[in-house]
């Protein structure tokens, strides 16, 4: 806990309120003061930057060669850090979190199953590291004379000691000379590498990724300093804006995909310039580099080298990758933004992705701008791209790397594809092009609060899927898909850090997604969510903000309190189960003895016989002596007697006019008794269904529960005769056990599946359709064509 006296960045923090009698537990107690940093001149109170806000900027004017044999990338970089903290800085701290030595700290931390079995890929990544070693070598620090600096290797740190303390204001040039052996990433795993086809159907030509590939500076903040904690494999890269010129040396028949803008592009051919240009109004993708032409460099044979440059501004990293497999398709997508008017969708692919990739991919990412464009800001940059490689799913400025590719028929070699590839191709390039809001330009720190951005991108994921297909099959956002995770033992609080998180991609991904479902459809409504997401994106568009930023602006943004839900949701591991355990039907109390001892009587008439009654069939003795029977025999506690009704009489002339209307109100009170069994408050979503056929939805919001977190009735009033209720009744809010929220309860319907064999759900491959790899078009096959219905999918 830290307190930060306003301006100058110190920290402390007030104790918790501590209960000490009876058992009260304040769901809504503020977090403010708290929980939460005291605000500052640099983060204010309202979830913005404050006036004396600062961040470093680093620029890079890098040179690097590709060796293709040795698959090493050697390169040199010049880089300035310009000092805009109010610090004076003795060192400075860089990130080689691509180190992969073999004792390295991921790598020695890492745990395995006790159960006795292991994997063929931890297998073949145990045998690759016997006899072979990446990380950075060759490691040469100067200043801007060339005068040596000492320099420390701090595991995937790098800290460089200053010939001289930087002040505020000032400015500092390092220069770094380094060689990066490149793993295969299929085998060694991480975020970058390469990959051969070396299988005897393939080709044996590579696809190189590089990212994390040269030393870049760690960030130092305002409210950390510096964040030099080391990479141990899952929280991602914090990083800080700057300016890059780099040029790159590849074999001279690959292409090339980059961070930023070609700054050489008479090393395209003049008709892929012609095509590039045509590329920008076209409708539909063009190739700009074509089948044939990647087809006829894999056959080729390499002849000495090119060199592409590339140049970016305001981008926090820098990502390439190259190969002479590469087919690349573009086209612009339009945006209501003077200042980048028009964004260059691009993609690049060997021929073992299409047609899955020819269809989709750039389609994706310009759907991908359009709609993050619209909750959050316009694409600031130029180009936004995606490329088919090993890695699954990674993101970089202006770059994503992304995995999914059709499926080859074992006997015909047909490409085909599954619909799991087809939306898994199309959801995470709108994933990974979406990084480039969150965190590629707001750019929270990855490391510590992984939900930053892969939470939040995840959300917005959802709607882009949503809004490209309705029936999208993603799970990452809708509340009743995350229920499982919620009531799991693995779950721990949306504010751990990133390294300690157990289930990542439901914590750091799908719980956040729905969180943030929850609070747009039904907390907040949209038209405020999207008021306060949009002023959160647009205030800390090209700065870092923190959790507590984002919670200070949602709320000061929408105008509501919501340190309830944050608790709920960020800090808790509580899950949502509200059950509806009664409903109580009432009315007033009309005080006339007629009306009220007949409604006695027949409550009375509705009960069931005792039993002990039921079975006595003698003749009782009031029945066989009429002698013993009396007044009280005649008549009973339901009778309206002379006194009743003089009574009543007298009540009648006593009663001001306001009071008489008052008891013959004829409403229905029904009193509904909820019970908050998973802990975690949220709006009560109330159906109500009534005799005559209608129906209302009635929205309870959360501070039902301010008072008793466990248990609350609620009433309502309605002339109507209700039938049933039921809580959430469009599954809305995550509620982990349906069968507790209907009145009456309901029989739950269930199937019991018999252990079955799984099948393939490559519907392509089984149709009587052949997909060709040159045309994402289809014809129709002969019978005897017909091919094996057993398919294989990746």
């Amino acid at each position: 806990m830290w307190l930060v006296a306003a301006g100058l960045g110190v920290a402390a923090h007030a104790s918790p309120i501590a209960q000490t009698k009876g058992d009260f537990v304040d769901k809504f107690r503020q977090l403010e003061g708290e929980d939460w940093p005291t605000p500052t001149d640099y983060r204010n109170a309202a979830g913005a930057p404050g006036h004396r806000y600062w961040q470093q900027k680093v620029d890079y004017r890098i040179t690097a060669r590709l060796d293709e044999p040795s698959r090493t990338i050697s390169g040199s970089e010049t880089i300035t850090y310009h000092n805009n903290s109010p610090d004076q800085l003795r060192y400075l701290w860089l990130l080689l979190d691509q180190n992969y030595k073999r004792d390295h700290i991921a790598q020695r931390a890492e745990t395995v199953s006790p159960g006795g079995q292991i994997s063929m890929t931890e297998v073949r990544q145990a045998m690759r590291y016997k006899e072979w070693e990446g990380g950075f070598n060759n490691l040469k620090v100067t200043d801007a004379s060339g005068r040596p600096l000492k320099f420390t290797v701090v595991d995937t740190l790098l800290r460089i000691d200053l010939a001289s303390p930087l002040n505020s204001g000032a400015a500092t040039t390092v220069k770094i000379e380094f060689t990066l052996p490149m793993p295969e990433a299929r085998v060694v795993g991480g975020r970058s590498g390469y990959e051969c086809f070396t299988k005897a159907d393939q080709d044996g030509n590579c696809i190189f990724l590089a990212a994390q590939w040269f030393p870049r500076a760690a960030v130092y903040s305002d409210y950390e300093g510096w964040h030099n904690k080391a990479f141990v494999g899952s929280g991602e890269f914090t990083l800080e804006f700057g300016d890059y010129d780099v040029s790159i040396t590849v074999p001279s028949d690959h292409v090339v995909s980059a961070t930023g803008v070609l700054a050489n592009p008479e090393i395209l051919t003049a008709a892929q310039r012609a095509r590039l240009a045509q590329a920008r109004t076209a409708k539909e993708p063009v190739y700009i580099v074509t089948p044939a032409e990647a087809l006829a460099a894999e056959k080729g044979k390499p002849s000495g080298t090119k060199t592409w440059r590339f140049t970016a501004s305001n981008v926090r990293d820098f990502a390439f990758a190259s190969s002479r497999k590469f087919v690349w398709d573009a086209m612009g997508v339009k945006q209501n933004d003077p200042q980048v008017p028009l964004v260059m969708a691009m993609s690049f692919y060997p021929k073992e992705a299409r047609p899955l990739w020819d269809a989709y991919s750039t389609k994706a990412i310009a759907h991908t701008i359009d709609v993050y464009g619209e909750f959050a800001f316009t694409y600031p940059y130029p180009t936004a791209q995606s490329i088919n490689g090993p890695v699954g799913g990674m993101e970089y400025p202006m770059m994503t790397f992304n995995g999914p590719r059709p499926v080859k028929d074992k006997k015909t070699g047909q490409l085909t594809y599954t619909e799991r590839a087809k939306y898994g191709l199309i959801g995470v390039v709108i994933h990974e092009i979406g990084h480039s809001w969150f965190p590629m330009i707001v750019n929270s720190d990855e490391r510590q609060w992984t939900w930053m951005d892969e939470g939040l991108n995840s959300f917005l994921e959802f709607e882009a899927e949503r809004r490209w297909d309705p029936k999208f099959p993603r799970a990452r956002g809708e509340p009743r898909d995350i229920v499982e995770y919620m009531v799991s033992r693995d779950q721990v609080p949306l504010m751990t850090n990133s390294e300690s998180v157990l289930q990542f991609g439901n914590n750091g991904y799908a719980k956040p997604a729905t969180a943030l479902v929850i609070l747009r459809e039904t907390i907040l409504g949209r038209e405020l969510f999207d008021f306060a997401f949009k002023e959160y994106a647009r205030r800390w568009r090209f700065k870092r903000p923190t959790p507590y930023d984002f919670f200070r602006t949602m709320e000061e943004a929408s105008g509501v309190d919501l340190d309830w839900f944050w608790r709920g949701w960020f800090y808790s591991t509580d899950h949502v189960d509200i059950s509806l355990d009664k409903v109580v039907k009432a009315r007033l109390d009309t005080r006339n003895p007629e009306v009220e001892k007949a409604w006695g009587r027949d409550k009375a008439k509705a009960e069931p016989t005792p039993l002990t009654i039921a079975r006595n069939t003698q003749v009782p003795v009031i029945d066989r002596d009429p002698a013993t029977r009396d007044f009280y025999d005649e008549t009973d506690r339901f009778t309206v007697t002379a006194k009743d009704r003089k009574d009543y009489d007298g009540l009648k002339k006593k009663l001001e006019p306001e009071e008489a209307a008052v008891l013959g109100f004829k409403d229905n009170f029904y009193h509904f008794s909820f019970r908050n069994i998973g802990g975690l408050v949220m709006p009560v979503i109330l159906k109500l269904d009534y005799e005559d056929g209608s129906s209302e939805t009635i929205r309870i919001p959360a501070e039902v529960w301010r008072y008793n977190a466990r248990a609350v009735t609620w009433q309502h009033v309605t002339p109507k005769v209700l039938k049933a209720a039921e809580v959430d009744p469009l599954w809305e809010t995550a509620d982990a056990d349906r069968s507790n929220n209907a009145y009456p309860r309901r029989i739950e319907p269930a199937v019991l599946k018999l252990r079955d064999d799984p099948t393939g759900d490559n519907r392509m491959a089984d149709s009587e359709l052949e997909v060709t790899p040159d045309s994402t078009k289809t014809r129709p096959i002969k019978k005897d064509e017909k091919k094996d219905e057993k398919k294989d999918e990746k």
